[in-house]
């Protein structure tokens, strides 16, 4: 059983985005998937470098689209991805220096800010993107 399952609720209309949350999504499975079977913290830090790149190069993805299509929030937007890389590079930096003990209480920061965050910021662009013949 999947951790976080993917929903079409969570779809944007967008292909490229849509392929990227779902490759998000399986980070986030694959962790949990290690810590079930007792090798989390040994998955962590491959998983951290995968998720960090990935989201990266994601978040310039959406940077790039709401930046050519003028999206009105799009200086939020980027602020709100700043704020959560940061925020993952603590957690992963916390984690090595021994101040996380359970890779738990990072996969259900994730999932949860990846929910919210596809849900409630991301379907604020998708509508206007989708209106510009972006799909």
């Amino acid at each position: 059983m999947a951790y976080f399952r993917w929903q079409t609720a969570y779809e944007t209309g967008i292909a490229k985005i849509d392929e990227q949350h779902r490759q998000l999504v399986d980070y986030l499975n694959q962790l949990y998937d290690a810590m079930q079977a007792g090798k989390g913290k040994d998955a962590l830090e491959k998983v951290f470098r995968g998720l960090a790149a990935y989201t990266q190069s994601h978040f310039a993805a959406e940077e790039g689209l709401m930046k050519l299509y003028r999206f009105p929030e799009y200086e939020d937007h980027k602020a709100t991805h700043e704020k959560m890389a940061a925020h993952v590079r603590k957690l992963e930096q916390d984690f090595k220096d021994g101040n996380i003990h359970s890779p738990l209480q990072i996969t259900n920061f994730l999932k949860d800010w990846l929910a919210k965050h596809i849900m409630d910021t991301d379907q604020k662009y998708a509508p206007f993107l989708k209106a510009k013949g972006v799909v």
